[in-house]
């Protein structure tokens, strides 16, 4: 059988008890806090930023490694242009501007 008798005394018990109910006192506003809708409010828009702020920053490596690479096509090593590729792609960029605005012009007219 286990020793039910309580060797404090009733100072001490009082003592015991205020301490007990300071710490569930703290323990119900930490509780309080936690379920208030500001903080769950807070708590939702950190984790979304969160999230987004780590979509952004993956868009921002992918978006970053395609201009290396299509820079790549059209720059050497030493920073000069490729003329063999500029050329071309700026002779087709004219010819869709040129296509565009003799299309343009048709329909007004």
């Amino acid at each position: 059988m286990a020793d039910t008798s309580d060797t404090r005394t009733p100072a001490q018990i009082e003592a015991d008890i205020r301490r007990r109910r300071e710490v569930l006192a703290e323990t119900l506003d930490e509780i309080g806090v936690r379920v208030h809708p500001k903080t769950i409010v807070g708590d939702a828009r950190a984790k979304v930023v969160a999230n987004l702020d780590h979509t952004v920053g993956r868009a921002y490596v992918q978006v970053n490694r395609m201009v290396t690479e299509v820079r790549g096509q059209f720059v050497n090593q030493e920073g000069a242009l490729r003329l063999e590729r500029v050329v071309p792609v700026a002779l087709l960029a004219v010819g869709v501007v040129g296509l565009l605005t003799v299309g343009g012009r048709r329909r007004k007219g």
